[in-house]
């Protein structure tokens, strides 16, 4: 299914190295309290010069109270070859500050596939000249599929900008892309204050689902933030991050993407810490040889779904779920307790 999240799009900004229209753009969403995920585009000419030419970028997410993690930075323009180690740099300096990086223009513009295989992007974005033409130029049709497909196996997302028509949406999860926007996804004049946005998904639906009512609330509800730490943090980092406040129950272990890669249980792991030789065998060495796949649910699963993936491995039951956006990003953990304690209290009082 595609995943459609309603973001804030600006023009793309060609081969300019001018920054200002994103910082514009940047100012603008906060001014309309745009609080969904931003999509900004920068030139690459920008990223290619350095630090020193996006510095406006940055102070204007910290005025706007905007953490980089939230906001995709699509690059966009020319990528001469002799430039390339420069932008390759510049991107690596985006993430580690830690915006989301992009490629835009994908599928006209002049955009080395080698490029997206060295420069590894969160996501790639098709160009809207090729949406135009999709589905009904079989050619066009095939460029976007193959690029969906070569992105797949590189472990990059593809979003789909300016999807107008149900034919569209419907190649596009043919495809197996999960990001869209568009007139079709939210009407040009729409703005966060407006409500919510009806999304046409052309899906059959053989049998009514249960009611949302009927499985409770969705965990994000119960949400609190998680302890995050990268895969490759030592266990000692672990050890350090737990004893800062005594009620952390796990630490999640995460990509350069925010995605979860590992869950540290504190009991079980402080046991393998403290037993015999416990520290000297883990201490200095990856926390991830401790850690268990992270138990995933997605934002929007109702409380009692949520107890059924706690239920499927009898070891972990209370183990904590670690609850993720529409796009595999950690957003926090869900204890199971506190979902226990509310589908109880939803039972009716025996008499």
């Amino acid at each position: 299914m595609i995943a459609v999240e309603a973001t804030t799009e600006v023009t793309p900004l060609g081969m300019s190295r001018d920054i200002s229209p994103t910082v514009a753009a940047a100012y603008a969403a906060a001014r309309e309290e745009a609080l969904l995920p931003l999509l900004l585009t920068v030139p690459s000419g920008a990223v290619i010069l350095g630090s020193a030419a996006l510095a406006p970028l940055h102070e204007a997410m910290r005025a706007t109270k905007r953490r980089p993690r939230e906001v995709i930075l699509v690059i966009a323009g020319d990528f001469p070859a002799e430039d390339r180690r420069a932008l390759l740099t510049g991107m690596d300096g985006l993430r580690t500050i830690g915006y989301l990086v992009a490629l835009g223009g994908v599928g006209t513009s002049h955009v080395p596939l080698d490029l997206i295989a060295d420069a590894s992007p969160y996501t790639v974005v098709l160009s809207p000249e090729l949406m135009e033409r999709i589905p009904r130029d079989v050619r066009r049709n095939a460029l976007g599929e193959a690029v969906a497909r070569m992105a797949k196996g590189m472990g990059i997302h593809v979003l789909a900008p300016q999807v107008r028509d149900e034919t569209q949406l419907t190649a596009l999860r043919t495809w197996g892309v999960r990001l869209a926007q568009g007139p079709l996804l939210a009407p040009l004049d729409w703005r966060p204050s407006h409500g919510r946005v009806h999304v046409p998904l052309p899906v059959p639906v053989a049998e009514p689902e249960p009611s949302m009512v009927d499985l409770g609330p969705r965990v994000q509800e119960f949400l609190i933030p998680a302890i995050t730490l990268d895969m490759q943090a030592t266990a000692e980092e672990v050890v350090e991050a737990l004893g800062t406040e005594p009620s952390i129950t796990s630490v999640i272990l995460v990509d350069e993407y925010q995605r979860p890669r590992g869950s540290v249980e504190r009991s079980r792991f402080l046991l393998s810490i403290a037993g015999p030789y416990g520290h000297a065998l883990h201490a200095k060495k990856p926390a991830h040889r401790l850690a268990d796949p992270p138990r995933v649910v997605p934002k929007t699963t109702p409380a009692i779904a949520a107890m059924q993936v706690a239920g499927k491995d009898a070891a972990r039951v209370y183990d904590d779920l670690v609850v993720i956006d529409e796009v595999g990003r950690c957003m926090g953990v869900v204890h199971v307790g506190d979902l226990i304690r509310h589908v109880a209290d939803l039972q009716p009082t025996a008499r």
